[in-house]
Parts: C-alpha cells; sequence; structure tokens
C-alpha cells in the first residue's frame, strides 16, 4: 500500500516507562514511510534523554510548558505537514497492521474527517477497553458511551461488532484525522485542557457535514488511566466541566435548552451517590465543575449554532443514565436503533 504522508504524533508528559513499554510496537508494526513524532509536554523525568539514546531517528518536539492534550497537540501540529495525523496515546500497544485499514477507509471517501480502531484492554486483552471501544456516541443529555462499553460495563469483544461504521465520536486515545479537516475545524479546543476535547472536535467536524468512523480491521490495546487515574477528582471535574461544555458549543438553542434541566437532575445525582459513596472530593468536583460552567457559559453558547432545534445525527435521543441504571440496558447491542438521530 502507498500510504499517504502519515504522522503518528505520541504526546508524552513524564512517560518514560510508556515510552519504554510501547515504542517497540509502535516503530516495529508502522509502515517505513509513516513518521514517528513525540510531543512531550514540558516532561520532569528523563523521557527525552531516553528518546534521544535509544530512538534517534523519532522527532521529538519539545514543549515549554505541559498544555494538556489539547493544547500540546494543537501545538505539535502546528509544526507538521502530513496527509493525516495519528494521535496515539503513550500507554498504547499497537498490532501489525494497525495503520493501513484505517487510511484505506478514510481514503476512500474524502468526506470522513476522523477515524478510530477497536480499543481492547491492555490488561484483559480479551475485552473493550474503556476509552473508546468500538466507536463513541452521545447521549442527549451529553453522556458518552459507545459500542463496547456503556459506563463502566466492559463488554468481551467476540466479534459483536465487526462493522466499519458511522459513529457519533472517535477516541483520542487513538485518533486518526484528516489533517485538512483538523485544521478547518480549527483543531482542539485547548480551554478543554484534557477529557472530551475530542467528542467536542468529532462534533465540530460533524456540524461541518464530516463524517466520523470506526475501523474494527485495526485493533490497539489501550493500558488507560496514565496520567489521571479513574479515582481522581480532577478527572471526575474535567468530565463533568467539559461535558457541559461541549453540549454549549455544540449543541442548537433549542435542543440545548431542552436538554440543560434534565442533565442538571441527573448531575445532581450523581453528586449525591458521590457524597454517600464515601467520595466527597468528587461530589466536591461536580459543584466545582457546574462553577465554572456557569462562569464560561455566555462565551460558549457565542459559538453554538444558532439555528434550528433538532438533535445532530447519531446523537442518542434517549437518557443513557436512565436507560443503564433503572433499564438495565448494559450493552450497545440492548439499546433501540431506532433511538438514534438518523
Amino acid at each position: 500500500m502507498n500510504t499517504p504522508r502519515t504522522a503518528v504524533v505520541i504526546l508524552n508528559w513524564n512517560g518514560r516507562a510508556y515510552l519504554q513499554a510501547f515504542l517497540p510496537s509502535v516503530v516495529g508494526h508502522s509502515p517505513k514511510e509513516v513518521r514517528i513524532i513525540v510531543a512531550d509536554n514540558a516532561s520532569s523525568d528523563d523521557s527525552l534523554d531516553f528518546l534521544k539514546k535509544n530512538y534517534p531517528g523519532i522527532r521529538i518536539i519539545a514543549l515549554s510548558q505541559n498544555l494538556g492534550y489539547a493544547g500540546g497537540y494543537n501545538a505539535a501540529l502546528e509544526q507538521l505537514d502530513a496527509d493525516y495525523f495519528v494521535l496515539l496515546n503513550s500507554d498504547m500497544e499497537v498490532t501489525s497492521g494497525w495503520i493501513e485499514p484505517v487510511i484505506t477507509l478514510m481514503e476512500s471517501d474524502a468526506s470522513i474527517a476522523a477515524c478510530q480502531p477497536a480499543i481492547r484492554a491492555y490488561h484483559h486483552k480479551t475485552h473493550f477497553e474503556y476509552a473508546g471501544a468500538s466507536g463513541g456516541f452521545l447521549d442527549r443529555y451529553g453522556y458518552p458511551f459507545c459500542r463496547g462499553r456503556i459506563f463502566n460495563t466492559l463488554e468481551p469483544d467476540q466479534g459483536q461488532y465487526p462493522d466499519a461504521r458511522d459513529v457519533f465520536w472517535a477516541t483520542g486515545a487513538c485518533l486518526f484525522v484528516r489533517a485538512v479537516a483538523f485544521r478547518e475545524t480549527g483543531g482542539f479546543d485547548s480551554r478543554f485542557f484534557a477529557h472530551m476535547e475530542e467528542i467536542d472536535l468529532c462534533w465540530r467536524m460533524k456540524n461541518k457535514g464530516y463524517r466520523i468512523m470506526v475501523c474494527p480491521g485495526s485493533t490497539v490495546y489501550h493500558v488507560g488511566g496514565g496520567t489521571l487515574p479513574k479515582s481522581s477528582s480532577r478527572k471526575t471535574y474535567l468530565n463533568f466541566r467539559n461535558s457541559l461544555w461541549l453540549m454549549a458549543k455544540n449543541m442548537p438553542r433549542g435542543a440545548f435548552y431542552g436538554s440543560l434541566l434534565f442533565r442538571k437532575m441527573l448531575d445532581a445525582m450523581a453528586a449525591l451517590k458521590f457524597l454517600l459513596s464515601g467520595h466527597p472530593a468528587d461530589c466536591f468536583a461536580v459543584i466545582k465543575a457546574y462553577r465554572a460552567f456557569l462562569l464560561s457559559y455566555r462565551t460558549m453558547r457565542s459559538h453554538s449554532p444558532k439555528a434550528g432545534s433538532g438533535l445532530p445525527s447519531l446523537m442518542y435521543r434517549r437518557s443513557i443514565a436512565w436507560d443503564y441504571f433503572l433499564r438495565k440496558r448494559k450493552t450497545f447491542t440492548m439499546l433501540d436503533p431506532e433511538k438514534f438521530v438518523h
């Protein structure tokens, strides 16, 4: 295959151990014509010394401060010239032929702006991984879920999702993105810092008429939680704040106001659950997220679509929280396909 100009870009922050563990698979399983770049978010460990000593052929983009996922990738990709960027987490093990099926799919249709492979768990390789599984979706209240993962239910990958298909968002853990679409859309919103910035990007791409897809013909394995563990209240804060932000930014006004009241109720229940289960820091993180949302509300809404009240294509019309916790719909195949906007 004559691969178009493709750059694999790994964003690193104090991840020397991950680079040592997983760079060999990236180098060994990437076509020779694919460039591999490490963008470093001002690490304080010996990541750069390790790279210079062991991988002198890999280009390093050393950033002067930690700009997070969103800002770090924006700063790095500004310096690169390619047809496709592959944004790859440092804690990702790739497999033979991981690039070619995705690029072939994207080359088949210029409207495909972003795509992801199937993401399995590195420590439980028979199962999908939390961050992306087999393609991401969003309910009308801003709650993300995936084919293969709803909340903390991770399905075994038994070939139940074999098809390359349109999805609402593709994971930032291993995100193939068409460079021209990335730049036309304005890249990541650096205000997000980390978490859900890829959903925001994909939603903005969809609003411009682009498609987002998953390609299960490629599989990679993700450790997950390398920068912020799942138990981090900082992660709770970013997830709740950024989820509200992406709704405010991208949802038409009628649909946004129609969803916000119920969303507030769901988040109040989540905060109470954190408190009663002995996680007061996470409860406070939800409150802090709402404070940040209210302070930035006007700015975020100023970028939103002004016309129409409808929901975007492939958004789930129901509440995934309601379906999961009350109706016991634990897997993607249990959801009503007619409840997705077409």
